[in-house]
């Protein structure tokens, strides 16, 4: 124990024998066993949107959080979880205050409002405290690793799956519905691109809706169709697809659409064939693995992988019911 831990109190020869028979055998310490004899108990916080009323999605990440909780929870690791308004960006500086004033020792987190997550992490980095992003990444933010889909490619294989379903003269309609936009914007961007590498010469338009009512939605989405009168197809670049779904089913209008995530209200627009294609990215295990990334890194000090991507799956009402997130 003390050769293994260079403490004093052992001679050269006697050390010299021991690192001899260490590397004859290639013995590892039992990180496991250490944890359980130390009995120090690691504190992680996590800090992800709650579920609203417009979209479940944060149901699935909360799901890979307890699920992770579970395993660990005996080898000592303890996990609070915080919760903020996804349209509401003083919710989330709220809850990171909140976090500050405890005595985490790791954080894992969905980095939504840019600017406030950048402010949280610089805090973060001051005191040593190791985070990880899930969802959607900050770039050079020194986060332990980052667990979610690659946004540049998900926008780009949603605009390659839509050019199947298209004519070179219809024209596509892309939707944001969020407070937020630069998440979004990196799968537009992509989206767009795709289309301007590919020399696609389809019409492409845009609307961003900020509110999150139904009725505001469809008032929006309304005006915009009765300005153009050829939109052939739908793109929602986020997992309020089905807000749309309501809309088209309850104007009749006959309008492709494809968005994301595998959430029950999205299903039940998917079986009906209103919402045409769903693109889903695992956000369980994302989550998941983010809680045991952390776990690695404190409890057993093991490398942590810094990028994690997720696949990126294309679900239809043929595969739906084999589908698990």
């Amino acid at each position: 124990d003390r050769v293994l831990h260079k403490r004093s109190g052992v001679s050269a020869q006697t050390r010299e024998k021991i690192d001899r028979i260490i590397t004859e055998l290639n013995y590892q310490p039992n990180l496991l066993a250490r944890r359980l004899a130390s009995r120090k108990i690691i504190n992680l916080a996590t800090l992800i949107p709650k579920v609203s009323g417009e979209t479940s999605f944060w149901e699935a990440p909360l799901k890979g959080i307890k699920q992770a909780e579970s395993e660990i929870r005996q080898y000592g690791i303890r996990v609070e979880k915080y919760f903020f308004d996804q349209d509401d960006c003083s919710s989330f500086v709220k809850q990171t205050q909140l976090i500050l004033k405890s005595n985490f020792d790791g954080i894992l987190m969905a980095p939504t409002f840019t600017e406030e997550a950048i402010l949280f992490t610089n805090l973060l980095k001051e005191r040593n405290i190791p985070y990880v992003f899930i969802n959607s990444d900050i770039p050079n933010q020194d986060s332990l690793c980052y667990i979610g889909p690659h946004l540049y490619r998900s926008g780009y294989l949603a605009a390659n799956l839509i050019s199947y379903l298209v004519r070179e003269e219809d024209r596509i309609l892309v939707v944001n519905i969020a407070t937020g936009y630069d998440l979004i914007l990196r799968k537009e961007e992509a989206f767009i691109e795709y289309f301007r590498d590919n020399r696609k010469h389809n019409k492409i338009s845009r609307v961003n809706i900020h509110e999150m009512d139904y009725a505001s939605m469809a008032r929006s989405l309304s005006n915009e169709l009765s300005q153009y009168n050829d939109v052939k197809l739908i793109f929602v670049a986020s997992s309020r697809v089905s807000m749309v779904a309501h809309y088209l089913k309850e104007s009749k209008k006959d309008i492709l659409l494809v968005g994301y995530d595998f959430l029950k209200e999205n299903i039940e627009y998917l079986k009906e064939g209103i919402i045409d294609f769903l693109i889903c990215q695992k956000p369980v295990d994302q989550a998941y693995k983010g809680i045991m990334a952390l776990y690695q890194k404190l409890a057993l000090e093991a490398t942590v992988e810094e990028v994690q991507f997720m696949p990126i799956d294309i679900i239809t009402r043929e595969n739906y019911i084999f589908y698990q997130n």
